[in-house]
């Protein structure tokens, strides 16, 4: 504990809370596994929430230090395994067919991290050669401790912190409920690996492997094995003659790709779930965390990125007003001074002179100042861009973050916010109203009887029925009818 806090230079208030905080456990003797270095042993041994977050820290050692980050990777993929005949057990009983007749070979546990392992086997039918992925025995139970007392402290922090209640803990928490629960079940990691796979099949230098449908379900997923290096093992990349620069900016471009062009992306892109074929490609695994973007969330975030690359800080601030994040009794000149006093700093400087420290303390500080409440939609993606700028600048220490964006962000801006954007935003607006448009004369007309009992007897006689009704039903049905011819629906 001392080490993490001295290495966070955290202030004296927070050793105090965090020493109490760690005595129950001292006086259990609740010790984890003397095998591991005492950071990464004490972090197994508060449970799997607590090593998830660990695994986050592992891909900053510009963060954390260089040492106690790759001391923190063994909670990546190398934790203690569980045998090898409960995962077996488990397999029959999900699957209901003896785990002989489904594999001619099953290994021993190739790589355990906090929620399942993985064994290396032979497919009975072809004897090629598979990926097996076991959860592990009382996982949903653990959690379930976990996220309890995440409950219990978010709580406490909303009744002694108002000042933290912006920051929404609560909903956090449910939020990270919400994402462990589809993580259990592996019958929705299979989903997940099966649509991300078919997102990037036309990616060059990217792969995701195949799902073996029939031998998967809640507690199984079997996938094609995949050869290759693994993301943390710089020495063998090195070897294998690797272009990591290359890598890095491809490790970051991808991410934004699948962010913006899909609205779906691997949200948990640590080194252990990386790896590099021996043809150079990335490949991907664990999708038991994946995140998704809505339309108009990929576009305001692809021009505040923008909007950082060509140092137009006025509209980054406009930009955050429009989509909500910032009150709008706050005033966009200040905010967009603030946004510069972040930017001018880092831009263009090579990640090596960059404190990431001290950004995100000054960056928690623009929120604080300016009203900025917890965006639970966006807390996948925010995490994510952390791990993945992480981890490429473990694999170059001097390369350029906004550069290496800008490929990325400027094809999604110039396909998504240009003219061919319009026509295409008017192609479904189109549809929509065609769909509607048989049942937009009743619409109208029910609406025009409501309003002409509801409004009273004019002079003559007669009644107000509501041009401004008839008008608007009149256009909507013969633009909708207008534009769907036009674009052929």
């Amino acid at each position: 504990m001392d080490v993490v806090l001295d290495q966070l230079n955290a202030p004296r208030e927070v050793r105090i809370v965090a020493r109490v905080l760690g005595w129950p456990f001292r006086w259990l003797g609740y010790e984890g596994d003397p095998g591991l270095p005492p950071v990464t042993r004490a972090i197994t041994a508060l449970g799997p929430s607590y090593i998830k977050l660990g695994q986050i820290l592992s891909t900053r050692p510009d963060f954390v230090g260089g040492d106690l980050a790759l001391q923190l990777r063994v909670l990546q993929d190398k934790l203690p395994p569980f045998p090898t005949d409960q995962a077996r057990e488990m397999i029959e009983r999900d699957l209901e067919i003896p785990v002989d007749r489904l594999f001619s070979e099953f290994s021993e546990p190739v790589a355990a991290a906090s929620i399942a392992q993985v064994h290396q086997a032979r497919l009975a039918s072809d004897h090629r050669k598979v990926a097996v992925k076991v959860l592990r025995p009382g996982i949903a139970k653990a959690f379930s401790k976990d996220i309890d007392a995440f409950y219990l402290g978010a709580r406490v922090l909303e009744m002694l912190s108002p000042a933290a209640r912006r920051l929404r803990p609560m909903d956090v928490i449910a939020h990270f409920d919400e994402t462990v629960q589809q993580e259990l079940d592996l019958r929705t990691e299979a989903a997940a690996a099966g649509e991300f796979k078919a997102n990037t099949a036309r990616d060059e230098g990217f792969t995701v492997p195949g799902v073996e449908w029939t031998l998967s379900g809640r507690a199984v997923m079997t996938l094609d094995w995949a050869e290759g290096v693994q993301m943390a093992d710089l020495e063998a990349m090195d070897a294998a003659g690797v272009d990591r620069a290359a890598l890095a900016d491809r490790v970051l471009q991808m991410f934004l790709r699948h962010a913006l062009r899909d609205g779906y992306f691997h949200a948990d892109m640590h080194q252990g779930n990386l790896k590099v074929a021996p043809s150079g490609d990335i490949i991907a695994l664990d999708f038991g965390i994946m995140g998704r973007l809505d339309e108009y969330t990929r576009r305001v975030y692809a021009q505040i990125l923008m909007g950082f690359i060509r140092k137009d800080y006025r509209r980054v601030a406009e930009l955050h007003f429009e989509a909500g994040y910032v009150p709008a009794d706050r005033d966009v000149d200040l905010f967009a001074q603030a946004l510069r006093s972040v930017g001018e700093p880092i831009f263009g400087m090579d990640a090596s002179r960059i404190s990431m420290g001290r950004l995100l303390a000054y960056l928690f500080e623009v929120t604080e100042r300016f009203g900025m409440e917890t965006r639970t939609e966006l807390l996948l993606l925010q995490r994510t861009m952390v791990v993945v700028e992480g981890v490429a600048r473990t694999l170059n220490p001097h390369m350029n973050i906004w550069e290496a964006a800008r490929p990325e962000v400027e094809r999604y801006i110039r396909e998504n916010l240009g003219p061919q954007a319009a026509v295409r935003d008017l192609y479904r607006t189109a549809q929509v109203l065609s769909r509607f448009g048989p049942h937009l004369p009743e619409a109208v007309d029910a609406a025009l009887k409501r309003r002409v009992q509801a409004e009273p007897s004019r002079a003559d006689g007669s009644r107000w029925i509501g041009p401004a009704w008839f008008l608007a039903g009149v256009a909507a049905t013969g633009m909708g009818a207008a534009i769907a011819h036009w674009a052929g629906v």
